[in-house]
């Protein structure tokens, strides 16, 4: 682990999450509510690549989809 003069830990021990493939579980966390929701979203349609991963644009997209800000 590489850390940097002061001790804290370098960006390359930090991990990253890709937002254009997130895990369910890893949707919801950054989203704020239970994976479930994210999961039964899926099922309703929600954009989901062929592993299951969500891409959390095309998601909230998908969430907004109707209103103003996104026609």
């Amino acid at each position: 682990m590489g850390e940097d003069p002061q001790g804290n830990p370098t960006d390359a021990d930090r991990p990253t999450l890709n937002p254009a493939a997130l895990t369910v579980a890893d949707a919801a966390r950054l989203l704020g509510v239970a994976a479930d929701v994210v999961q039964k979203d899926i099922g309703e349609g929600s954009p989901a690549s062929a592993d299951g991963s969500a891409n959390l644009i095309r998601y909230a997209a998908w969430q907004n989809r109707g209103t103003a800000a996104c026609p």
